[in-house]
């Protein structure tokens, strides 16, 4: 039935494929009782109007429905060939199949704005790519040439260290200065590591025993601090597939933030265990927790909340990670702490030979 939108008389398919139907047949009653009533006449006026009504129905269907409907199979066929320009005209009607026009002009105009969306993205993407290629290739370079005197001044204070008195006030700068060159060349070795990652050298052994490596290099990191560093292997041995001088150095610097991460008395619990037909790794704390802000950045290069850090520790870690074809997940509260999840294949993907 007709319907008033916006101002507009409306009226819906089924009314208009119905009122021409109607109308050949008010016209066929007129004409029959014009006609007279003669058998042969009722026949004829009968065979005719029967006629005539399937004419107007297919003209009637041809125009309202088939003709809309193969405009708007030809514009999907343009859009599935990636024309977002396609539009169809029948959305001007105001009935069912111009509510289905405007839909779909709508929906491949926000196809075409995603996809220009997608684009810019793109672009700014491998700008950023690019400018963060050259900036490791500078890295790279200068921590090369800043090794070279480093090594030169290491040596030379080792050799005043011995001709110092045991007695002397100057053996704690010496101390305090080899700290410092310790912690510039670790500074060094991450900047190498993260410009100029190695791949790694795999072979199946025990992710307990490279967990339980980590965790007794962590707990002579912790031996002045109140915290407790457990560690919970899994049942049987976990043979997986992995370098494990890299997932070592992942697990070190998980833990070793987990330690820095508690201000006084607290714990880290480490759990071995296999997940999902994966194996995994977490290392959850009683720590602050990272604010949920700076949650989605931690894997960000140079990123850091912890003034001394470089934020390269875990943007390298998640690089060894994936070249494993695993992965990181974390989870933080502030306040109650915070779970960092390697997920590790128990074999890795053997990619096939090119020739």
């Amino acid at each position: 039935m007709p319907s008033l939108r916006r101002g507009n008389l409306r009226f819906s398919l089924m009314f208009k494929a119905i009122l021409p139907v109607a109308f050949v047949l008010l016209n066929g009653l007129l004409f029959f009782l014009v006609a007279g009533s003669e058998r042969n006449s009722v026949l004829a006026v009968a065979s005719g109007g029967a006629i005539m009504i399937c004419v107007v129905v297919l003209v009637v269907i041809a125009y309202v429905v088939q003709r809309p409907m193969a405009q708007l199979g030809d514009a999907i066929g343009r859009v599935g060939e990636g024309d977002l320009t396609a539009r169809v005209d029948f959305a001007r009607q105001n009935d069912e199949l111009g509510d289905l026009g405007k839909n779909f002009n709508a929906m491949v105009e926000q196809l075409r704005q995603s996809r220009e969306e997608i684009e810019r993205l793109h672009r700014t993407q491998m700008t950023r790519a690019e400018h963060l290629a050259t900036l490791g290739e500078l890295a790279a370079g200068l921590a090369h040439e800043i090794r070279n005197p480093l090594a030169g001044i290491a040596g030379v204070i080792e050799i005043v260290s011995r001709d110092l008195p045991a007695a002397s006030p100057a053996r704690a700068v010496i101390h305090d200065v080899k700290q410092e060159v310790t912690q510039i060349n670790r500074i060094l070795t991450d900047l190498l590591e993260t410009a100029r990652p190695r791949a790694p050298k795999v072979r199946l052994s025990d992710l307990n025993v490279t967990a339980e490596h980590s965790v007794m290099l962590a707990r002579q990191q912790a031996l002045t601090k109140p915290i407790q560093i457990e560690l919970a292997k899994s049942a049987a041995p976990l043979e997986v597939e992995h370098d494990s001088d890299q997932i070592h150095q992942v697990l070190l610097n998980l833990l070793l933030n987990a330690i820095q991460a508690i201000h006084g008395k607290g714990s880290v619990r480490v759990a071995v265990s296999s997940q999902d037909g994966m194996a995994a790794v977490s290392v959850a704390d009683t720590g602050h927790g990272i604010p949920a802000d700076a949650l989605p950045n931690i894997f960000r290069p140079f990123f850091t909340t912890k003034g001394e850090g470089t934020g390269l520790g875990l943007s390298l870690a998640r690089r060894i990670v994936e070249d494993h074809d695993g992965r990181i997940e974390v989870t933080s509260k502030p306040d109650e702490g915070t779970r960092f999840t390697v997920l590790l294949p128990l074999r890795r993907k053997v990619l096939p030979a090119t020739s």
